[in-house]
């Protein structure tokens, strides 16, 4: 059987679903079997569909009778002057058929019933038509065929002398319409992304070489869709595989092909999707990202899951919760029994803290998911939020009959227990977490984290080390073990692991930051100015260098650069109670009379004890000291009081010293001028350039209690 293809536009021929439309009457061919060509998910866009039509020669009525070897005279490539018919045409509306005329001899039988015998007048040698080759004459049998000669369903009958008449000579087909078929073909058969590369090597070369306008037009659609199909291929094995070793070239190859197909055909809405979503990977391009969606988002026509994901993936770019809530409730218009479009509007009821919402989406979530066990988790979270502890561990033990050996359940229940300050419970949740863990260095931490909250320091080193041995240059490992090597008063030991990783980091600036804030812990005031005082140059508000640089100058006695800092840092950090703290407690205390300012360091203090609850014991020093500036003795005796019973055994001497102060009817003053500690000498470290103090960078630790001035502890 042979397929013909021409290339037409719509209101002319169509094929939709093995209907074929010709002239506006419908005819069915879907038993021909024609080919079917997969598009990017899983059919051909609407344009190719429209393009393409596939014209097969149909089966006479009746068996043919030619020889076995006859060939059937063939098209010019693309061109195709009228469809084939099959069987007899209809007549035209109001007319009826002409009555066939009874041949006197066979070799006058008419061709089709439509068609009168010819007349002796109608000869081939007549002077109205050019003499037939001996290769073009019809046998007997090959004019019995209706396929032949009876007019098309298209096509009025026509007249003998239009029949006889001389044929136009045919126009020479465009120069790329050859690879325009060939790509054509290939496309019908394509398996591989090599034979899509083929298509689109083909369609490119035929648009150079040169089409018509219908050809030009379906050489663009069909090279667009082809560019969509293999980069969609591409996205989806970037998407669907946790871990890409050499993540951009793959991405940039998606991309440049449905960039390219947008810019060809814009309105191609699951195209600009997988735009977005390949810059949301890491290292990719928000903004790019957003503009796709929103396009995707303006394609009016576009499928209703295709809309669906570009509003979830828009919502995950907003910074506006509610904004972020639009846009998911959208999603769940267009697909509401999508488990994971429940589960992020649960999340982002979560972030406006409105949990009973986040609940029931997760609950929702779960009924059409019921084995998803991140929703459990997040549930249980949202549970932990509100207090309702037990109701958290039955969640994560109903998740753990779906999946006994899950390790994050195991962290999670840990995780509440810690909450209910059972730290012996989530140690041992931890020791299962251990046993079912292949990757066990993310229990590790969570257990140096339990193990310090239990002040058990050692322990948590011990599991630090164990880290370390396994992943030497784990920046959070080796910043976590300084941390715990200066609540053990291993300051040294700290600055030197930090200065170490720094020389080998040295654009680390979290790492600086904590380095700095180490040398001011050691008695090293001057050397943490000079290191915050670098950071600061290169990133101008940064809130944690200026508090940090605050507090340095707060120990040796520059009380008006420390305020000037405390209010950079204020402006861009309103609600850190440790700067309110430290800053209020110079306003209170300094004893340079213009500086002071107790209304302030009240109003100051005050906010700093709400924020914490009036559970931190330097907090309320700082609040009795206020008290105490504005003359209220009662109430700062009052403070300082629970102060001393609220306070570590290291901050009770301190603490008792303002007590009597206040007792004495005495506000308390306080001047610290620390002499600067020098570093013992080390030797050069193998393959590390000699140290120079002021090109080391340095890093604060994580927030933590810092000591005030002379034993005072500061807020974090």
């Amino acid at each position: 059987m042979f397929v013909w293809i021409q290339w037409m536009r719509v209101m002319d021929v169509a094929v939709v679903a093995g209907i074929l439309t010709v002239g506006g009457t419908e005819r069915d061919f879907s038993h021909l079997g024609l080919p079917t060509v997969l598009s990017p998910v899983g059919n051909w866009s609407v344009l190719e569909r429209e393009s393409l039509v596939c014209l097969a020669e149909q089966k006479p009525e009746e068996p043919p009778t030619e020889p076995a070897n006859q060939v059937l005279p063939r098209e010019a490539p693309g061109r195709l002057d009228k469809p084939p018919a099959e069987g007899n045409p209809p007549a035209p509306k109001g007319e009826q058929p002409p009555a066939p005329e009874q041949p006197k001899s066979p070799a006058e039988k008419p061709t089709s019933p439509a068609e009168k015998p010819k007349s002796p007048t109608e000869q081939p040698n007549s002077p109205t038509e050019h003499p037939k080759s001996p290769a073009e004459q019809p046998t007997p049998e090959q004019s019995k065929s209706p396929a032949d000669q009876s007019p098309t369903a298209t096509e009025p009958p026509k007249s003998p002398i239009e029949k006889f008449s001389t044929p136009a000579p045919e126009k020479k087909p465009p120069a790329g319409q050859a690879d325009l078929d060939k790509a054509t073909e290939l496309r019908f058969k394509a398996k591989k992304l090599s034979d899509l590369e083929e298509v689109i090597r083909l369609c490119r070369s035929a648009l150079e070489k040169g089409l018509d306008e219908a050809g030009t037009e379906y050489a663009k659609t069909m090279l667009a869709s082809t560019l969509i199909q293999r980069g969609v291929a591409v996205a989806k094995a970037l998407l669907e595989t946790p871990f890409i070793p050499r993540l951009e070239p793959f991405r940039q190859s998606a991309l440049n092909d449905l960039e390219t197909a947008v810019a060809i055909l814009p309105n191609q809405a699951e195209a600009l999707v997988f735009i977005a979503r390949l810059h949301l990977l890491p290292g990719g391009d928000a903004k790019r990202a957003a503009k796709a969606l929103d396009d995707a988002l303006a394609v009016p026509d576009a499928e209703a899951p295709t809309r669906a994901m570009a509003f979830r993936l828009r919502a995950s770019l907003q910074q506006d919760p509610q904004k972020q809530l639009a846009d998911l409730n959208e999603a769940l218009r267009l697909q509401p029994e999508n488990p994971e479009t429940l589960r992020e509007r649960g999340v982002a009821y979560v972030e406006l803290g409105q949990w009973d919402k986040a609940l029931a989406d997760f609950d929702a979530a779960l009924k059409l998911d019921p084995k998803h066990i991140p929703t459990y988790i997040a549930k249980a979270l949202v549970l932990s939020k509100q207090e309702k502890y037990d109701a958290a561990l039955a969640v994560l033990a109903e998740a753990r009959k779906i999946d006994p050996k899950s390790a994050e359940l195991w962290v999670q229940q840990a995780r509440v227990h810690v909450l209910q300050k059972n730290f012996p419970e989530a140690i041992k949740d931890l020791d299962e977490a251990l046993k079912e863990a292949g990757e066990p260095l993310v229990v590790r931490l969570l257990r140096a984290e339990v193990f310090q909250e239990m002040e058990q320091f050692d322990k948590a080193l011990a599991e630090i080390d164990e880290v370390l041995k396994q992943e030497p240059d784990l920046r959070l490992a080796v910043r976590y073990r300084a941390v715990l090597l200066a609540e053990l008063k291993r300051t040294e030991e700290a600055v030197e692991l930090m200065e170490d990783w720094m020389r080998r980091h040295p654009d680390d600036e979290e790492g600086q930051l904590q380095l700095a804030s180490l040398y001011l812990a050691d008695n090293r005031p001057r050397r943490a100015i000079e290191l915050f005082t670098e950071i600061l140059q290169k990133n101008p508000d940064n809130p944690a260098a200026l508090r940090g640089r605050g507090d340095a100058y707060l120990n040796i006695g520059k009380h008006a650069e420390a305020i000037a800092d405390y209010e950079r840092a204020l402006k861009l950090r309103p609600n850190d109670s440790g700067l309110l703290n430290n800053f209020a407690w110079v306003l209170a205390t300094s004893p340079v009379d213009s500086l002071r300012n107790g209304k302030r360091a009240l109003e100051m203090a005050l906010k700093a004890c709400e924020l914490t609850q009036y559970k931190e014991a330097h907090i309320l020093s700082t609040l009795g000291a206020a008290y105490a500036e504005l003359g209220d003795f009662e109430t700062a005796k009052k403070w300082s009081a629970k102060a001393i019973e609220l306070g570590r055994a290291d901050q009770k001497d301190q603490l008792r010293k303002e007590l009597e102060s206040y007792q004495q009817q005495k506000p308390f003053r306080e001047l610290i001028q620390t002499e600067e500690k020098q570093p013992k000498p080390k030797p050069k470290l193998p393959g590390l350039p000699e140290e120079k103090p002021k090109e080391q960078p340095n890093a604060q630790p994580e927030e933590k209690p810092e000591e005030k001035p002379q034993g005072k502890p500061a807020s974090p």
